[in-house]
């Protein structure tokens, strides 16, 4: 039987890269010839039978149900009981590089059909046929903009152009995937929900997404997110802290999982993206998972000499032995590569080999890479720890305006086109300076397991009141972040997923933005922040449908509050982290708290 090899698109060219570039979703929209064609190539994917291993469905379904075989990528041990072990990953350090091909499979058959569709224009041909070609699979950088564009999250139709030059309306597939038929394996409320939802207004089958509490959540989460992303490019530097929300490495910054469970959750709410079993049917799940994919990428180029460690399978999976070793060379079923064999993490270090590349590196020389994506880093999602060098106490309680975010090429190619976009090094802060020369970052660290109720759930970061409606705890003043658990409401379905039924998740939000925002605190050393947080640091317990959940639900949570030196030493563009301290003491003693008491 012959099998679909993963190539990823083919053909094109993006002056000063070595493929064609993929383009953020709000850049996409604005060229009306490359929209028309992901439009018109997304409906047709949407139609195709769901029988179809390469239709919408066929490849949603490889991240969860109906939990069968993909194109004969098929083991030998599957969970007791299960109709099918599943290919997830979640929760290992194979997290990253096996969406990499995922990605490029969607983006393969989609613009084949983009490049068929290019072939029916009357007009203009050449430029229809070069702009299929050129086409990649968008990403939304939701560390820039946590809310996407309304052709992703509210418009049911959008115009395009047709083959004759004329525009028409036309109903929007980035809004909700139809199924055709639902599948037998959905379990309630999935199983009575003829379409993908986003925030669903209740579980009946007439539920409509609710774009209102989407929008909230989304906004909500933009500082967090931002936050979070620029910790982990900057802070990050072994493969096991990066790929994966297990804990035990001891940092104090956000696994690349973990940013990636939060939007899921936060997309999701009680809908298809927060449940890893039919997320993957969203046609949103894959604008989020190639910006995940380009996180790698821009972490990869700050660290280049680090990739896929070797470690435990943490349970595996239907083709990977729960006591298995996996590493740089484990197959990413069912990703083939070859008619015999599949692709591993040591064959996609590169995405030129999978055919596209990110803005980011266009027109750079080898030599360059880690420099100018550091300036890129510093300039987009600068603001984490790096901002209290060089604003001063009455500027950190305003948060940063829209303008501080500089386009992609200026941010590269000219990282000193205005004040504050050059690298910032150790000169710009610092006494006398508008900043101080050593800082000390506040996180909240929070342990709980996975799997604790079944079902996706949101651990809510406060600092100052808490309103009694957890309807409105997004929207508080003094709401600062979240850690999600996005979990596989068909667990016991998921080879991985059963085995990680007892694994704690570990995910990091940071106070020092919030603290500055929301106090009169002269300082963030330790003497002044330690009584400040243990008076007014809360958290709560949050469920899909946004009902607020007992914490005696959740014997398992830690929150834990850790503090981390950070300076500029000379020449670097980004902070240098010290010394963790845990302050037990601020948390401990209240339900949810630190277990141990010493400072």
């Amino acid at each position: 039987m012959s099998h679909f090899i993963v190539t990823g698109g083919q053909g094109g060219q993006t002056q000063g890269a070595a493929a064609p570039n993929r383009r953020e979703i709000n850049d996409l929209i604005q060229d009306p010839v490359q929209f028309s064609l992901y439009i018109q190539a997304l409906t047709i994917m949407f139609k195709d039978s769901q029988s179809d291993i390469i239709s919408h469905f066929g490849i949603g379904g490889i991240h969860g149900l109906p939990f069968k075989e993909w194109d004969d990528a098929g083991g030998n041990n599957p969970v007791s009981g299960s109709q099918w072990g599943g290919y997830c990953t979640h929760g290992s350090m194979l997290f990253p590089t096996w969406h990499r091909p995922y990605v490029a499979l969607y983006e393969q058959v989609m613009q084949r059909h983009a490049l068929d569709i290019a072939g029916r224009y009357q007009v203009d041909k050449d430029t229809w046929n070069t702009a299929a070609q050129n086409l990649r699979a968008p990403y939304w950088d939701w560390a820039t903009n946590s809310l996407p564009p309304a052709e992703v999250i509210s418009l049911q139709s959008v115009n395009i152009i047709t083959f004759d030059g004329s525009t028409i309306s036309v109903p929007n597939p980035l809004f909700q995937y139809t199924f055709h038929p639902i599948d037998p394996s959905f379990r309630a409320p999935y199983s009575q929900w003829p379409m993908t939802l986003r925030h669903a207004d209740s579980t009946s089958p007439n539920a409509t997404t609710d774009v209102q509490s989407l929008t909230d959540t989304l906004e909500s989460s933009q500082g967090d997110i931002t936050s979070s992303t620029y910790n982990l490019l900057t802070q990050v530097h072994t493969w096991p802290e990066f790929s994966n929300h297990t804990p035990g490495d001891g940092g104090t910054s956000n696994s690349l999982e973990a940013i990636h469970d939060g939007i899921h959750v936060d997309v999701g709410g009680r809908g298809h993206m927060s449940n890893t079993a039919v997320a993957g049917f969203d046609p949103i799940f894959f604008l989020h998972h190639a910006n995940v994919d380009r996180m790698l990428s821009l972490w990869a180029a700050l660290n280049p000499r680090v990739w896929v460690a070797s470690g435990p399978a943490e349970g595996g999976s239907w083709t990977i032995p729960g006591n298995a070793t996996i590493g740089p060379n484990t197959d990413l079923t069912p990703f083939w590569n070859t008619q015999s064999g599949f692709w591993h993490s040591s064959g996609t270090t590169k995405t030129e080999a999978l055919q596209y590349t990110y803005p980011e590196f266009n027109n750079l020389k080898p030599n360059e890479v880690q420099q100018a994506i550091a300036n890129y880093v510093e300039q987009q999602y600068g603001g984490g720890g790096a901002q209290f060098f060089s604003r001063g106490p009455d500027e950190l309680r305003q948060p940063l305006a829209a303008s501080a975010v500089k386009p992609v090429a200026d941010a590269v190619r000219n990282p000193s086109a205005s004040q504050g976009s050059h690298p910032r090094t150790a000169e710009s802060g610092g006494p006398g300076r508008g900043g101080p020369s050593v800082v000390h970052d506040w996180t909240v660290r929070i342990h709980v397991k996975k799997y604790e109720l079944r079902e996706s759930f949101t651990v809510l970061i406060f600092v100052g009141p808490v309103p009694d409606d957890p309807s409105h705890w997004r929207k508080a003043s003094s709401y600062v972040g979240s850690h999600a658990a996005f979990v596989n409401g068909s667990a016991d379905q998921c080879a991985n997923c059963v085995a990680q039924a007892d694994v704690l998740t570990e995910g990091f939000v940071h106070l020092n933005r919030a603290l500055g925002r929301c106090s009169s605190l002269s300082s963030y050393e330790p003497q002044v922040v330690s009584p400040y947080l243990r008076e007014n640091l809360h958290w709560r317990v949050q469920a899909v449908d946004r009902s607020a959940i007992s914490l005696d639900r959740v014997p398992s949570l830690e929150v834990t509050v850790a503090s981390t030196t950070l300076t500029r030493p000379p020449g670097s563009i980004f902070p240098v982290p010290g010394e963790h301290h845990y302050h037990h003491h601020i948390t401990h003693g209240r339900q949810g708290g630190a277990r141990h008491a010493q400072a």
